[in-house]
């Protein structure tokens, strides 16, 4: 019953992000070792590492600085995913990098986030990099955002500097920020307001960041727009104990499949009904949004991978060859007018050529710039793409898997920018 109890539980997912130094890791650290989620192995190793560092202290953050080159230089580079549970909900923590070089790998370590937590230093105020980091929070349609304002200990745990920082946030971030936001002052390296309550800022009445995280209410929208499941693969055995069996496995990216619901593949545009659901040879009545399974329908239609079957009931997702979005650009190659990329939408791969850049967002002011030639490395900005073949697609706030898609280099093979489709 406890296994089960636990496979029950409610999962959340957040993200860490904010400028170099300003203490993600030590944060996580901390929430890992107050929460008691740390094993004592791994206690050991992380003293030890601390020791043989010449620190005078357990370096915390070292429990998700995992790459060897991150532990030499102290700053976070890869994205670490971290796993713990506490007896009210589940976690995935994906601690992103601060440098900007880097960003990239926050746009990847994000874009699966129900929370992101933004990371101030208390010295510092709000940065650029704070701005870069919030504003894709928001693109990525991550719908509370925990402003930590950190190393309250070096100003004295003053509500005046905390209040002066929070309005300074609230006023430059007011044309993107989300409707649940949420700002509490901690000390990651003492511990403060991280999971127990400080005793050194009595004037804070509001959660701890674990209290926070445990008690947050995460609504996913996906359900509203019925099934979205992209066709991976198409499964025909040739054995005796399947004969003319013909599944198309995927993973459900939206809504629900049902046995005897009417479908319509996209794009050809064809309907079925589901006949049958299979999950690991177990038939099953329902596949919900996350479950990898393998579906058959009644008719004996042309459906491959790259197809989308989605419910004949409900609404539609568009089809073009022709998109608008917004792109994240990744590469130190520029992305030019007139570029040519191989575009991973779902489980399918066509050619795309980017046909213009039509605005780039300029992350100091927030103003969108005009007549711009090319993107850099971490710029973001709004173009439109044309596609070999038609894409099938919903709007990312409605459906983040069939609302985004990736630019891969055609000759190396590299991903080198992330759209979203608004």
């Amino acid at each position: 019953m406890e296994n089960k109890g636990y496979l029950d539980m409610e999962l959340l997912r957040f993200s860490t992000a904010g400028n170099v130094d300003d203490g993600k890791s030590t944060l996580i650290g901390r929430l890992l070792y107050d929460s008691k989620s740390i094993f004592e192995d791994q206690m050991e190793a992380v003293e030890t590492a601390s020791r043989s560092r010449g620190n005078e202290e357990i370096n915390l953050a070292l429990l998700t600085d995992g790459l060897r080159s991150e532990r030499e230089q102290g700053i976070t580079i890869d994205v670490a995913y971290r796993y713990f549970a506490t007896p009210r909900r589940k976690f995935i923590i994906a601690d992103t990098p601060g440098h900007i070089q880097y960003t990239r790998n926050m746009v990847t370590g994000a874009s699966t986030a129900d929370l992101a937590i933004i990371l101030i230093d208390v010295r510092n105020g709000v940065q650029e990099q704070t701005l870069r980091h919030s504003y894709i929070a928001s693109l990525l349609g991550i719908q509370h955002v925990a402003v930590c304002i950190n190393k309250m200990d070096l100003a004295d745990y003053s509500q005046t500097v905390f209040d002066e920082i929070k309005d300074r946030y609230l006023q430059i971030s007011k044309e993107f920020r989300p409707d649940c936001i949420h700002f509490i002052p901690v000390s990651a390296k003492l511990g403060d307001n991280v999971v127990e309550k400080s005793t050194n800022m009595t004037w804070y009445e509001g959660h701890t960041l674990l209290e926070l995280l445990e008690t947050i209410t995460v609504k996913r929208s996906t359900k509203n727009i019925g099934l979205r499941f992209p066709v991976q693969y198409v499964i025909r055995p040739i054995s005796d104990n399947f004969h003319d069996f013909r599944g198309y496995a995927g993973k459900v990216a939206g809504g629900t499949a049902n046995r005897g619901d009417s479908i319509i593949a996209l794009p050809s545009g064809q309907r079925s009904k589901i006949t049958a659901i299979t999950l690991a040879e177990k038939e099953i009545e329902t596949a919900h949004e996350g479950v990898s399974a393998a579906i058959q329908l009644a008719d004996d239609i042309d459906v491959g991978r790259g197809d989308l079957l989605v419910s004949a009931d409900d609404e539609q997702p568009q089809i073009s060859q022709t998109i608008s979005l917004t792109v994240c650009w990744f590469n130190q190659t520029p992305l030019r007018a007139g570029n040519r990329y191989i575009i991973r939408h779902t489980t399918r791969e066509t050619q795309g050529i980017v046909k213009s850049i039509d605005s780039r967002i300029n992350i100091s002011t927030m103003e969108k710039e005009t007549g711009i030639e090319n993107l850099v490395m971490n710029d973001i900005a709004e173009i439109t793409l044309k596609t070999a073949t038609p894409l099938v697609f919903d709007h990312y706030k409605k459906n983040r898997t069939t609302g985004s898609l990736i630019f891969i280099d055609q000759n190396t093979f590299e991903t080198v920018g992330a759209g979203m489709i608004f």
